[in-house]
């Protein structure tokens, strides 16, 4: 159904109206007030009573209005938005209406025994607080009735989301009332699917309840929909997986919403729900860290963040400051972005001293002043370099950054002595087919040197911890936010390879890890994540398109591009060599590794800073292979050299 097109302009204003003022709805109740004792006066009469007072009636009429506004007033009953009206509301104007009664009842009494004459019937008193309770309850609803038909009727009615709710239960119902009260209105709900039953014929706001008798995908089809939000919180990762995957194959859109406990707002409930992201999509269970672990270490602590306006840097540092350090020190060369999270930061809900420092991780004397100054007990390196390519044609930076960068870090967390160095690694540096990987496996051969070296001289200073995983999701320069703005400028999605596989987990995921495998390590590990299955490039492209409501290579083309230098087919967690010994955590394990001499890396890395400083680019990746034996180049200008 549509309005005429002058029924629609006349009422266009509707959808800017946010609430009637109080000052109208006093002044109609008032209006109501009135017009229940006048009608009161004319049935009295009509049916022959005619009842005359010991006072003259515009005192009588004067003492009825003055109580109810009197009770109005006290009890705020004019200053509810009327659209929303509930039984809540209705029951509390039933209240005030019983005390007027009630007030006016003793009143008339009193009066009678005193004076031996009343100033009103008490029939009269009955009728007219009956016939204003009902007058004043039937305006709620009438308004509430008007303001949902234009709502649901004027001319952006078509424009709405046409949607499906997931779930029958009182969560569900709590977004069908939010959707349903939402201004501007964005959807229009055609019914529910209720997961838990075959069959189903019941309604819930006048909206039809289904069963799961068919594929959700078909069931909401039938709805007349192509959306639907998940408000089931019992369905498993698998279950919420198949119907995601069901709906897309039919270009249905699916919306999450975050638990209604996580939400400030509850009014806001409907602004929360969300497209479901390519993160959903993961076939992985939550992980599950020990809060009570971490929080005892890092609690009261000093801790430096480096890399700190960096994807994983800054969620380190999020996640740290939840825990409340005495000092949160956030070091970043990157200006901007650190003033940004400096900003962000201050809002958050932390005892911690938030201390922001421009420094770079190559220039040793810097860093000596920050750890001179604040004395860290925990460090979290995470300043790197990660892109394959640029690294392939930049050698001597990798050199600077991850591998210098990394020494400076874990020398000056022992010259003073920080309780813990924790860096953050990568899966390129396994088996490293490209410069990047290569100078993060030195880096990683560098600290776990250093700590084996402490060991033997019985030096418990400082514990040296590695963290190594995969591709994360979302982080600076990953392919998600890549595929997205391919997907927002209308395609082609770029691809390297077809067959191309990688490992992946979201950035608190990630973060969670580094903290949780921080909090146990005794020095010299190499933690690895499980990072749950690999994820073929060519079918998270596929999704991303499906999950913006897309075809692929219909809509938004796919183009294979090549591989780009250094660029593998797939990654690997281990070494050839390597084991793995599990820990208490079932998503952490320790990789077991050849430990290197440590006097040996050090002459190789001072080596290395001179060929760098020099620009003596093949000399310095020959002799990055001498360090790392099995860094064979793939698809480089480096493949002479092995």
């Amino acid at each position: 159904m549509t309005l005429p097109k002058k029924i629609q302009k006349n009422f266009s204003y509707l959808k800017t109206i946010q609430y009637l003022p109080r000052w109208i709805i006093f002044s109609i109740d008032i209006a109501i007030v009135i017009f229940s004792v006048v009608i009161t006066h004319f049935i009295l009469k009509g049916v022959g009573i005619d009842y005359m007072p010991i006072i003259q009636t515009p005192f009588v009429f004067a003492l009825f209005l003055g109580t109810h506004l009197c009770a109005f007033w006290y009890f705020k009953t004019f200053t509810g938005i009327v659209r929303h009206t509930t039984l809540n509301d209705a029951a509390k104007l039933f209240f005030v209406e019983l005390l007027c009664f009630l007030g006016l009842y003793i009143t008339n009494t009193v009066v009678d025994l005193i004076y031996d004459g009343r100033l009103f019937l008490n029939t009269q008193l009955l009728i007219s607080i009956a016939i204003t309770y009902g007058l004043l309850v039937i305006f709620r609803l009438l308004v509430k009735v008007c303001f949902d038909f234009f709502s649901e009727y004027s001319n952006d009615s078509q424009h709405y989301i046409k949607t499906v709710i997931y779930g029958s239960d009182e969560r569900a119902i709590a977004i069908a009332n939010a959707i349903t009260a939402e201004i501007p209105k964005k959807y229009k709900l055609q019914g529910f699917i209720n997961p838990n039953a075959k069959n189903s014929y019941n309604r819930i706001l006048n909206i039809p309840i289904i069963g799961k008798t068919r594929k959700v995908s078909v069931l909401v089809r039938s709805l007349g929909a192509n959306n639907l939000i998940i408000a089931d919180e019992n369905l498993t990762k698998d279950e919420k997986i198949e119907i995601i995957e069901d709906c897309l194959n039919y270009n249905i859109k699916v919306y999450n919403l975050p638990r209604l406990t996580d939400i400030n707002d509850q009014k806001k409930v409907a602004s929360n729900i969300r497209k479901i992201k390519i993160e959903d999509l993961l076939e992985r269970k939550p992980i599950v860290i020990n809060n009570n672990q971490i929080s005892d270490q890092i609690k009261d602590k000093v801790v430096l963040v480096s890399g700190a306006a960096g994807s994983i840097g800054s969620e380190i540092v999020w996640q740290v400051a939840a825990f409340n350090p005495k000092k949160l020190i956030l070091l970043d060369q990157a200006e901007t972005p650190l003033h940004h999270i400096s900003l962000e930061i201050s809002k958050c809900t932390t005892n911690a001293e938030i201390i922001c420092i421009i420094a770079d991780v190559r220039n040793y004397d810097s860093l000596e002043r920050v750890f001179n100054d604040y004395n860290p007990d925990i460090v979290y390196h995470a300043a790197a370099y990660k892109h394959v390519p640029l690294m392939e044609m930049n050698p001597q930076q990798a050199i600077f950054t991850n591998v210098l960068g990394s020494k400076y870090m874990a020398d000056l967390s022992l010259k003073y002595k920080a309780d813990r160095f924790v860096m953050v690694s990568t899966d390129k540096a396994v088996n490293p087919s490209n410069v990047m990987g290569a100078s993060k496996r030195i880096a990683e051969k560098y600290v776990q040197s250093l700590a084996q070296k402490l060991k033997k001289e019985n030096n418990n200073t400082t514990k040296y911890i590695t963290t190594r995983f995969g591709n994360v999701l979302g982080s600076n320069g990953s392919v998600v936010p890549l595929f997205t703005k391919q997907i927002e400028n209308g395609g082609p999605i770029t691809i390297t390879h077809p067959d191309i596989i990688r490992y992946f987990m979201t950035i608190p995921e990630a973060c969670q890890l580094v903290l949780e495998a921080g909090s146990m390590g005794n020095g010299g590990e190499i933690y690895i994540f499980d990072m749950g299955k690999p994820v073929k490039i060519i079918d998270l492209a596929t999704k991303m398109i499906k999950l913006a409501g897309l075809e692929p290579e219909k809509d938004i083309e796919i183009k294979v591009v090549g591989l780009r230098p250094g660029e593998k087919l797939y990654e690997e967690l281990l070494n050839d060599s390597a084991t793995t010994l599990p820990t208490h955590h079932e998503k952490i394990m320790i990789a077991q590794d050849i430990n290197e001499d440590y006097e040996f890396i050090s002459n190789q890395i001072e080596e290395l800073k001179h060929l760098s400083a020099a620009y003596l680019v093949l000399d310095t990746v020959a002799t990055m292979k001498k360090i790392v034996p099995e860094f064979k180049s793939l698809n480089s200008t480096f493949e002479k050299l092995d």
